[in-house]
C-alpha cells in the first residue's frame, strides 16, 4: 500500500511530525513499513517561469524565441511548443540542471540564436506521458520560484506492506484512521454515512446470489466530458504508480485508493435495457474479452456483470472492451460493490488476473463502505468532469449481515497485557479506532467491531487492538523468573536412552513402526481366545485396512521388518523396537498406554562380519537370553534363583507363549509377575510372515522394569594379587538347570570366589540316562594375598560339596 504524506494529511493533521516518525508509529501499529522515499528530487532544480514575449525564430519556421521571466533574470530560450506564447506560466529548467533521463541542460545556440536553457512539458518531466505542448501552470503563479513547491509536489511517499488480515488498511483513509488513533486526533472524511434515498427508474440492478455479492450499488452520471484529469489527481496516482487515463477512470482509482472500495464506470449508451444482472456464465457464455483486449476463458463458478444481454465485466476483477469509457462517453453508470472474497481470489487465480481491485476483493471489502465511496467519486465527477449526478440510485443489499458483538474483561485485557489498565482507558483507546464501546460494569465492556474490521472475532483480538494502541514499546519489560535448580529429568526416559544405545553397540539396529496394526497379526501369531492381547483399540478412521487397529504388539512389526531384510538378502537381522501398545479399558475412556521393548534374532551371530575373524554360526536361543541378560546388567537389574527375585523361569506348557516352541522359551519374572518372554519362534508362525529363517525373540515389558530398584553403583579397586582357576565338571540330573548351580555358587558366600561361568553342558557317551554333564570355570582371588594351592583347594572342595548336596551332583570322573 503506498501513500503520500501531503495525501495522508488530507485526513488526519499530522503537523509536528515527520515522515520517520509516522514510519515509526505504523511499525508499531502493525503495518510495516517497506519504504520512506521524497518524492521529485530529480525535479528540485527546475523554477517557475512566465514568458514575457514570443515571436517567431528567425531561422526556423517552428520554433519560437522566448524572452522567460525567472525571477530578476530575463532569459532568452528557444522553444518547439506550439503553446508558447506571451504571459503564459510554466517551468524552466535553467543551464545546470539534470532532468529525468540523465539529460543536463546546457547553454546552446538554436539555429544560430542562444538559448539559455530549456521550457519543458509534462513527460520531460517524468510527470505524465503528455507531450504536446509545455507544461502550463496556473495564471497566478509567480515566477522564480521552486518548481515543486509551487505546484505541490514537495512530498514524501510512505510504502506500508499490509498482512492478509488487515484489508482495512488498504486505503489512505484505512491509514489515516490508524495514525489518527494512535496521535489522539480527530479523522476527517470526506463522505460519510451516505445512502441512497430512493431508487432510480433510469436503470435496473438484479444479482443472482446475495452470498456472491452480498451488496450491489450504482449511480448514473450524465454530461460526462471525458478529458484529462487536473495536475494534482495525475501525480497523486502517478506517485503510487497508477497511470493516468481520462478524469473518469483516474477518479475511480483515486476513490478505491482513498476508500479501499472498488469502483468501476460503465458507459451506459453501451448497456443493452439499461440493465445490470450480476450472475454465473451461461452454458454458451465461455469467453470474455477485458480491458486489456485479452481473450479470457469462463468457468461456471466465475462472477460475471452483465447487462441486458451480455457480459460487461469480470466482477470485483476488471471490466470488459464492450462497455469501457471512451472519449465519446457522455453518459456513466458508476458500479460500487461488494463481491464475495473467496470467489474473486479463485477466479483472479484461475485466470491469473491480479488486478488492484482484485487484491482487496480477495481481503474483503466493507460492504456498509459501498456508497461512501460511490457519492465520493459522485462528487469528483460532476466537479472535474462536469457531471450531471441522477438523485436516485440503485442499492441492492441481499448480504447483510448482523452486527458483531463481543464481550471483554478488563481484568483478562490486563492479566495477558500486564499492565493495569481501567474500563475508561480501553474505551478510549479502541473508539479511537472507530469501534464502539458501552460498559456493563466495572469489569465487562460490550464491544461492536465495525464491519471494515473482520479481522476482529473474538475477546483476544480485541486484547491486540488495545496492545497496539496503548504501544507496544509502553508495555514494560520483565525477565521471567528462573529458578537456579537443575530440571528433574524422567528417569525412565533416560533409562530408555540408555537401552538404545548399549544395544546398537552390541550390533542391534533400532526399528520404528507404526502404532497402527493389522488385526490378522493377532491371528498369525496364534493368540488363545481368551488373551488380552486380541482385545484392540479401533480406529475410526483408519489410513488403510492393514492400519485399522492399535497395537497390542510389537512383535508382529519386527517379524515384518526381518521379512522385508531378508527380501533384500539381509539375513543376519538383529533388531530391536521401544514403543508404546495399546490395551482397551472402559469404554469412553483412552486406552492403556504399556511401554514395551522387544526384539528379534536371525541368521548368523556376528552378522556380516569378515569370516577370517569369526566363523559362520546362527544365532540361539542363548543369544536372545543373552540379550535380555545385558539389558538387566546395563539397568543394575540382578538376576537371582529365588522366587521372589527378578529371574528366569521355564514356562510350562500352559504358560508358554503360543508362538513359541516348546523347550526353547524362558519367562522373566518377579515372584508372580510377569515381565517378560524370550525363546525361539515357531516355524509356522514365520511362514505365516514370509520368513522361512529361524527367528529368535525377547519381549519386555519396560515400564516394569524400568520402577524396579537398581543395584547400587560400587567402586572396587584393581585387583593387585593373581587370580587362579579352576574347573569342574559334575554329573547332575537332567532336571536340574545349569544356572541354578551358578547362582548357588555365587550365593555360597565364599569370599575367595570371584567369578563363575558355565562352559559346557553335556549329553551323550559315558553319560547315564536321565542326567548330563555340566562344566564350571571358577575364578579365585584374595585382595590381601596371593592365594596358595591349599587355600583354593579347600574353597574348592566345599564348593563341589555344596553341589552335591544341593543338586545331587557328583565329580565327572572323564
Amino acid at each position: 500500500m503506498k501513500f503520500t504524506l501531503d495525501w495522508l494529511n488530507q485526513y488526519v493533521d499530522t503537523e509536528g511530525l515527520t515522515a520517520e516518525q509516522l514510519a515509526d508509529h505504523l511499525t508499531m501499529l502493525g503495518l510495516e513499513v517497506d519504504a520512506v522515499l521524497p518524492l521529485f528530487q530529480d525535479l528540485a532544480d527546475l523554477k517557475t517561469a512566465r514568458i514575457t514575449t514570443a515571436v517567431p525564430h528567425p531561422e526556423a519556421d517552428r520554433l519560437t524565441l522566448c524572452q522567460v521571466a525567472v525571477g530578476t533574470e530575463t532569459l532568452q530560450i528557444v522553444c518547439g511548443a506550439p503553446n508558447a506564447r506571451a504571459g503564459l506560466a510554466t517551468v524552466v529548467a535553467l543551464p545546470g540542471t539534470i532532468l529525468p533521463g540523465n539529460v543536463k541542460i546546457k547553454k546552446s545556440k538554436v539555429r544560430g540564436v542562444e538559448s539559455c536553457g530549456m521550457l519543458c512539458s509534462e513527460r520531460e518531466l517524468g510527470l505524465s506521458d503528455s507531450h504536446s505542448g509545455i507544461m502550463e501552470l496556473p495564471e497566478d503563479t509567480e515566477h522564480g520560484q521552486s518548481f515543486i513547491k509551487a505546484m505541490g509536489l514537495e512530498d514524501t511517499l510512505i510504502e506500508v506492506d499490509l498482512t492478509p488480515n488487515r484489508a482495512d488498511c488498504a486505503s489512505v483513509i484505512g491509514i489515516a484512521r490508524e495514525i489518527a488513533g494512535k496521535i489522539h486526533r480527530p479523522l476527517r472524511l470526506p463522505v460519510q454515512n451516505a445512502q441512497v434515498a430512493q431508487t432510480s427508474r433510469a436503470f435496473t440492478v438484479d444479482v443472482e446470489s446475495s452470498e456472491l455479492c452480498p451488496r450491489y450499488a450504482a449511480r448514473l452520471i450524465t454530461d460526462i466530458k471525458i478529458g484529462p484529469s487536473p495536475l494534482w489527481l495525475r501525480n497523486r496516482l502517478s506517485v503510487i504508480g497508477l497511470r493516468s487515463i481520462n478524469n473518469v477512470v483516474d477518479i475511480t482509482n483515486f476513490v478505491m485508493m482513498e476508500y479501499g472500495q472498488p469502483l468501476h464506470a460503465f458507459d451506459f449508451d453501451n448497456l443493452e435495457n439499461g440493465r445490470i444482472l450480476v450472475r454465473a456464465p451461461r452454458a454458451e457464455e465461455t469467453t470474455f474479452t477485458t480491458l486489456d483486449g485479452m481473450e479470457r476463458q469462463l468457468t461456471p463458478d466465475m462472477l460475471l456483470i452483465c447487462d441486458g444481454k451480455r457480459p460487461v465485466a469480470l466482477a470485483g476483477i476488471m471490466g470488459g472492451m464492450n462497455s469501457e469509457v471512451t472519449e465519446t462517453t457522455t453518459t456513466v453508470l458508476l458500479e460500487s460493490a461488494c463481491f464475495n472474497s473467496v470467489s474473486i481470489r479463485k477466479t483472479a487465480r484461475r485466470l491469473n488476473l491480479a488486478t488492484d481491485a482484485s487484491y482487496r476483493f480477495e481481503r474483503g471489502v466493507d460492504p456498509e463502505g459501498v456508497c461512501n465511496a460511490m457519492d465520493r467519486a459522485v462528487q469528483l465527477f460532476c466537479e472535474f468532469a462536469g457531471g450531471k449526478a441522477e438523485e436516485n440510485g440503485v442499492d441492492v443489499y441481499g448480504g447483510k449481515l448482523p452486527l458483531k458483538s463481543l464481550t471483554l474483561r478488563v481484568s483478562r485485557t490486563s492479566d495477558l497485557l500486564g499492565i493495569s489498565l481501567s474500563a475508561e482507558e480501553i474505551q478510549e483507546l479502541l473508539e479511537s479506532i472507530g469501534i464502539r464501546v458501552k460498559q456493563k460494569d466495572g469489569d465487562t465492556l460490550w464491544v461492536n467491531p465495525p464491519s471494515f474490521r473482520m479481522d476482529i472475532e473474538r475477546e483476544a483480538d480485541l486484547v491486540e487492538e488495545i496492545a497496539r494502541l496503548y504501544g507496544y514499546n509502553n508495555i514494560p519489560v520483565s525477565l521471567p523468573e528462573v529458578h537456579l535448580s537443575y530440571p528433574e529429568q524422567d528417569s525412565s526416559r533416560l533409562k530408555r536412552a540408555e537401552i538404545r544405545r548399549f544395544l546398537t553397540g552390541i550390533g542391534f539396529s533400532e526399528a520404528i513402526n507404526y502404532s497402527f496394526s493389522n488385526e490378522k497379526y493377532i491371528d498369525l501369531l496364534c493368540l488363545s481366545a481368551n488373551d488380552k492381547r486380541r482385545k484392540v483399540v479401533r480406529l475410526l478412521n483408519p489410513l488403510s485396512e492393514d492400519q485399522a487397529v492399535m497395537r497390542t504388539l510389537l512383535l508382529p512389526g519386527l517379524l515384518e521388518n526381518v521379512n522385508r531384510n531378508i527380501r533384500f538378502q539381509k539375513t543376519a537381522v538383529k533388531l530391536f523396537e521401544i514403543g508404546k501398545v495399546f490395551q482397551p479399558t472402559k469404554e469412553g475412556q483412552q486406552p492403556e498406554e504399556i511401554t514395551r521393548i522387544a526384539g528379534v534374532l536371525c541368521g548368523n551371530r556376528h552378522g556380516y562380519s569378515p569370516i577370517l575373524h569369526f566363523r559362520e554360526e546362527d544365532v540361539d536361543v542363548l543369544d536372545a537370553k543373552g540379550a535380555v541378560e545385558f539389558i538387566l546388567r546395563q539397568m543394575r537389574l540382578v538376576l537371582d534363583i529365588d522366587t521372589d527375585s527378578l529371574r528366569f523361569h521355564q514356562p510350562t506348557d500352559d504358560e508358554i507363549e503360543p508362538f513359541a516352541v516348546v523347550g526353547q522359551a524362558l519367562d522373566l519374572k518377579q515372584g508372580d509377575t510377569l515381565l517378560g518372554s524370550l525363546g525361539k519362534i515357531r516355524a509356522d508362525v514365520l511362514r505365516g510372515f514370509g520368513i522361512k529363517h529361524d527367528v529368535y525373540y525377547f519381549d519386555l515389558q519396560l515400564d516394569l522394569l524400568c520402577t524396579m530398584k537398581a543395584s547400587p553403583k560400587a567402586f572396587s579397586a584393581l585387583p593387585v594379587y593373581p587370580a587362579v582357576k579352576r574347573d569342574i565338571a559334575l554329573i547332575v540330573p537332567m532336571g536340574v538347570a545349569a544356572g541354578d548351580m551358578v547362582q548357588a555358587i555365587r550365593r555360597s558366600g565364599d569370599a575367595l570366589i570371584e567369578d563363575v561361568s558355565l562352559f559346557d553342558v553335556y549329553q551323550g557317551k559315558n553319560i547315564k540316562n536321565g542326567c548330563k554333564s555340566v562344566a564350571l570355570s571358577i575364578t579365585y582371588r584374595s585382595a590381601t594375598k596371593t592365594l596358595t594351592e591349599k587355600n583354593v583347594e579347600k574353597s574348592n572342595t566345599k564348593l563341589v560339596s555344596l553341589l552335591t548336596e544341593k543338586f545331587g551332583a557328583h565329580l565327572r570322573d572323564a
